[in-house]
């Protein structure tokens, strides 16, 4: 009987039990708290592990593989994607200045790192960061888990994976979407690590600095949270009354597929419902079946505030000064990471490490943002799909001029 009640529990729930377990443990037994490091960092050693061939893969299906339909949908696709740009920016924009405001992450005493021998990133000149973009070699990017090289040169291949057809394309194609399918399944099974990850990686942080973490993880989901309010105030307000959407309506259609991805943090649970209520909105078809999807990839709203918000909370806690253009080249390789991810399981967790790693910032932190991120996940997932929602009914306005 117990057994069966234990089976009830989701991961959501075991991850957030395991928060408070460890955060006691961590508290009462603090120096017993330091041996339970190991199980984080083979925790942390597993996600690293995840970084690239997720990447490649999804990122090289996500463009190559939706070439046709760009061609085809022409001038809707470009607006689309400027649209998408221009929203996901001012995302980045205000979870920068918020959490630079905030300082959620000035206090916090993270473990030394024992998983890897993390050399600071040093302040390079411009043209030296230049280079550094495009890479020598795709192995070599991919050993150092080198985020913005992978994607620049995934990218590239991507683009030249368009201008070939047939067999050869068709062979590549589906390779990576072999990759990428078996990816979401291994994502899945780190993920059923979690709670122990989690929960020892709670423990050893709050043994080594004490109960006052917990103010701080506090205040990072109150950034956040204020962040996104903000954000729906001067961002999705300003664009409905310019398109002239009528907001009650429009409030209508998105409530019911918002609770559902605010309730299981699913962005593909709550799609199907959104297609049906935007097409009964008013919305053509033709529009609704290719703004939302192709939103999922390119227009994760909610998802990009939050890993401005997160990367700068690291480096604080880290104790790292990250000038503004060092932050600002951080949100570029943010802005190219979220692209064509939205299907893996914890994509954001995925993409927050690999852009940690890429500019000499400790994992630790991660693994203490994870005891608090479904609090967060619902919120961005839910802003995630209004996002898309919204750019659906923009688009249907800019088509009708």
């Amino acid at each position: 009987m117990i057994v069966k009640q234990l089976r009830r529990i989701s991961l959501t729930q075991w991850i957030i039990i395991s928060m408070f377990i460890g955060a006691a443990i961590g508290g009462i037994f603090p120096e017993f708290s330091q041996n339970l490091k190991v199980i984080s960092n083979v925790f942390l050693r597993l996600i690293k592990l995840i970084i690239v061939p997720i990447l490649f893969s999804t990122l090289t299906v996500g463009i190559a593989g939706h070439s046709n339909d760009l061609k085809a949908m022409g001038r809707l696709a470009v607006r689309s994607l400027i649209y998408f740009e221009i929203v996901t920016t001012l995302a980045l924009i205000i979870g920068l200045v918020a959490v630079n405001i905030t300082q959620p992450g000035v206090g916090v005493i993270l473990p030394p790192s024992s998983t890897t021998n993390i050399i600071p990133a040093k302040v390079l000149t411009w043209q030296e960061t230049i280079e550094h973009v495009f890479p020598k070699s795709f192995i070599e990017s991919a050993a150092n888990n080198d985020v913005l090289q992978v994607v620049v040169f995934t990218i590239l291949f991507s683009i030249a994976l368009t201008q070939i057809s047939g067999k050869p394309k068709e062979t590549i194609l589906n390779f990576c979407e072999g990759l990428a399918e078996t990816m979401f399944k291994f994502t899945g099974i780190v993920m059923k690590f979690a709670p122990f990850g989690i929960g020892a990686a709670m423990a050893c942080t709050v043994g080594h600095s004490g109960w006052s973490i917990l103010i701080n993880l506090g205040k990072l989901v109150g950034t956040l949270y204020g962040a996104l309010i903000i954000f729906f105030l001067f961002v999705f307000f300003p664009i409905i009354k310019i398109a002239k959407i009528p907001i009650k309506k429009f409030f209508n259609a998105v409530k019911e597929p918002a609770l559902i991805a605010f309730s299981t943090t699913s962005s593909d649970a709550a799609l199907p419902k959104a297609i049906e209520n935007m097409t009964a909105f008013g919305i053509p078809r033709r529009i609704v079946s290719f703004v939302l999807p192709a939103g999922y990839s390119f227009n994760l709203d909610g998802s990009t505030l939050y890993l401005a918000v997160a990367s700068i909370f690291v480096a604080q806690a880290a104790g790292v000064h990250l000038s503004i253009g060092t932050q600002i080249l951080m949100m570029l390789t943010l802005m190219l990471t979220t692209k064509g991810i939205a299907a893996v399981p914890r994509a954001s967790l995925v993409i927050l490490s690999g852009t940690l790693i890429s500019f000499g910032l400790p994992l630790e932190g991660v693994a203490v943002i994870l005891g608090v991120d479904e609090l967060m996940d619902m919120a961005r997932t839910s802003t995630n799909l209004i996002g898309n929602c919204l750019a659906s009914a923009v688009i249907d306005k800019w088509e009708q001029r």
